[in-house]
């Protein structure tokens, strides 16, 4: 009797706390949410390319899958309404200039699938992979991204 109400009480968590955390927080949130997982995923990434941690070819993968599954949702994040208000890093561009936007993030959904299908199991293939996929950042962060403080 004491197992089934255990029993129950997990269900009813997994039921009540499980559709609360994949929930939406909102455009600008969830966006900020896939910026931090590139950032995580970029200074390691980094830190194995440069040889300051060793390679690990499955997180070598796993970080360029991240990447990958970012830029797929990354475009869904930008709704005419998150264009001002809240705590936002995004430049006007992405409104303004939709062509450009949609060209840029095409491009990255490009390179990181293709950095995904070199599959890399050394250091020297995760480095031209992760090149890749880093390439996009610069220009991206340059053209649609504002600088706070």
């Amino acid at each position: 009797m004491m197992m089934l109400r255990v029993v129950s009480a997990a269900v009813l968590a997994v039921a009540v706390i499980l559709p609360a955390t994949l929930a939406s927080a909102g455009p600008i949130e969830d966006r900020q949410a896939i910026m931090k997982g590139n950032g995580r995923d970029t200074k390691a990434g980094g830190a194995m390319v440069k040889g300051e941690t060793p390679f690990d070819a499955a997180a070598a993968n796993k970080i360029l899958a991240n990447y990958a599954a970012g830029a797929k949702a990354f475009g869904k994040h930008f709704p005419a309404s998150s264009k001002t208000g809240g705590d936002t890093e995004a430049a006007p561009a992405i409104w303004d200039k939709p062509a450009d936007w949609k060209a840029a993030l095409a491009k990255f959904q490009t390179d990181t699938a293709a950095a995904v299908a070199m599959k890399p199991a050394d250091a020297a293939s995760f480095g031209k992979a992760f090149g890749l996929v880093t390439a996009n950042c610069k220009s991206c962060h340059e053209a649609f991204r504002i600088k706070k403080g």
